[in-house]
Parts: C-alpha cells; structure tokens; sequence
C-alpha cells in the first residue's frame, strides 16, 4: 500500500476541509502561530516526513522556517497573497508555492462595497444612536443627513481581479472610478491618476485593494490622508500593512478625514482601542474571503495544486516567478 503523503497545517482551516484532507493524507498540526517560531516544536521525525505546507499568504514563512523541512516541495496559500513567504528562499529549494489568485475575488468585492457603504452612511455611528434607545420616531435624535453614493468619485488603489470587481460594484452604484496601479491599463475605461497622492486627491473614498509586498508598506500614511481630506473615506480590504495605523488613528481622531471602512489591520488580530471605539469606523475581522462559495473555490485550488504535485506534474496556480513543478 502506498505511504500516505504527509502535510502540515501552518494555521487552523475549516474543519470540513481539514476533514477533507484527513480521507487522503496523514496531517499534521494546525500549530499555533506565529509559524516561524512554533515549526520548532514539530517533532524531528514529523518535520522531516512534511511534503506539503498549506499556510496563509500573510503568516510569516521564512528560510528558518522552511529548513526546518526539509522534504517539503509544496507550499500552498489559501487565497490570493503570498506576501508572507519566503520566495527566495522557496527558490533556492525549488520548493513549488501556490496560491489562488481571482477565486474570492467577487467575495471581497462584496465585502468592500458593504464597508463603504457602511461609512459613508455612517452607519456605526447611527447605530449607536438607536442602541442608545435615542430614536423616538418622527421626533427622533439623528445625525445631519449625509451625502448618498450616486455620483461619488471612488479612488481604487490596485485594479486587479479584486480591484475590477470593486469598480464594476462602484459602476452598479452610480459612482465615478478612478484607479492608480503600477501600471495602466489599456482594457477599461477608468479614470487612471499616475500617483497614489494624486488619486487620494481626486477621490472622495479610496478603496485599497492592491497587493501587499515590501514596496506597498504603509503605502497609505498621513500625507495621503491628508490628500484624501477631511470628507474623504478610506476603506481598507487588501492588508493591514498598507495602511499606516498609527496615522490613520490620527486622522480619523483629527478630523483629517471622515471615516474609514477597515477588514483588515496592521497587527492582526490586535485592533488599535482608538478605532475600536470610533464609531466612525466600520469594521469587519478580515473575513472578506470568508463565504462558502469562496472557502470551497480555494480548498479545490489547494487540492487540485496537490495533486499535481503528488503525480510529478506542473501545478495549476503557482505563485508568479516560482517554480511550477519540483524539483
């Protein structure tokens, strides 16, 4: 009878997917994170039995990590980042990485419109007012009306699949799009700004959607804020690092801008007690990608990654500029 290959789970997954995996590999884990430091715990001979790591793209992956793996050849991410592995690393191994890109793409989408709705019509705050049992009917305490969504320009910072399917919501919406990427792109017909200043300037609410890496870190910080100005909104369904947290903080308690719709944080799972309490601010724990029509799309990359690898052959998703097979 044929070995059963193993994996190790570098964070906790649904429990029917681990299931899943239960019916066709030996599974290890899920460790507690953070991963780099809790691998070391891994008992020699199960560290030297991994073939496959499935991890989040935003958990820290290092070359420490990995060469406490030594047979590992497969990483794969659940959803679309990869910001946390060590690429380089992955590379001196010809260890495949995968990942998922366009699969939660509507999902997100939906999630940044509900965010920015929920902003711009300052509905934290107007909940507050009713939970505080201060609507009386007709003669009810309630904020100054606010300005709608139709004809509200949206500045989108990275028009991938995500970012496309954010503006198509924002077109559905009667609003405006603009967008800066590192590139323009010549298939729509959105407004393009050359500068992510630029596009806060122009915007009345910025949406982040781009992918995080070292050169989008803190990205947005105090002087885009400052561009995006004092009835501007920022909503924020990419990752917390391209946000300066400690700035937006500040422009929010500052008046700098309005408000800010946010799934995602800087220092995940801990959330700033300032923004907490701000009921300026929507928030949501980073479940963007979390429905089950996204949850299975992913889970059928992984598996489908999986076995491509486990039969010698070059996988469906692999991560841009890494090794599609191994070794």
């Amino acid at each position: 009878m044929r070995e059963r290959a193993t994996v190790l789970l570098a964070a906790r997954m649904p429990a029917e997917f681990e299931q899943r995996l239960t019916q066709r590999f030996e599974l290890l884990g899920p460790l507690l994170p953070p991963f780099a430091q809790t691998v070391s715990t891994l008992a020699a001979e199960d560290a030297q039995r991994v073939r496959v790591l499935i991890t989040m793209g935003s958990a820290r992956v290092t070359r420490e990590a990995l060469a406490r793996l030594p047979s590992l050849g497969l990483v794969c991410c659940i959803g679309s980042g990869f910001e946390g592995i060590d690429l380089a690393a992955a590379r001196d191994r010809r260890i495949v990485v995968t990942h998922g890109p366009d699969a939660n793409a509507s999902t997100v989408a939906d999630l940044a419109l509900g965010l920015l709705i929920a902003t711009v019509r300052r509905m934290p705050a107007e909940a507050a007012i009713l939970r505080r049992g201060e609507w009386k009917g007709n003669a009810a305490h309630r904020m100054p009306p606010v300005r709608g969504l139709t004809g509200r320009k949206v500045g989108i910072y990275g028009l991938g699949a995500i970012g496309a399917k954010i503006a198509a919501r924002c077109v559905a919406f009667e609003m405006e799009v603009g967008y800066h990427n590192r590139n323009r792109r010549d298939d729509v017909a959105y407004r393009y700004l050359d500068s992510l200043e630029a596009l806060a300037s122009w915007a009345d609410v910025l949406v982040i959607a781009v992918r995080a890496g070292a050169d989008t870190v803190h990205a947005v910080d105090a002087r885009i804020l400052a561009a995006l100005g004092s009835g501007g909104h920022v909503v924020n369904i990419a990752r917390g690092s391209v946000i300066d947290e400690t700035a937006l903080v500040r422009a929010l308690a500052e008046g700098t801008i309005a408000g800010a719709g946010l799934d995602v944080f800087e220092h995940e799972p801990s959330v700033p007690a300032e923004l907490l309490a701000m009921t300026s601010v929507a928030l949501t724990p980073h479940i963007a990608g979390a429905t089950t029509e996204a949850q299975g799309i992913l889970q059928d990359m992984v598996c489908s990654n999986m076995d491509a690898f486990m039969a010698g052959l070059p996988v469906r998703n692999p991560v841009p500029g890494t090794p599609a097979s191994y070794p």
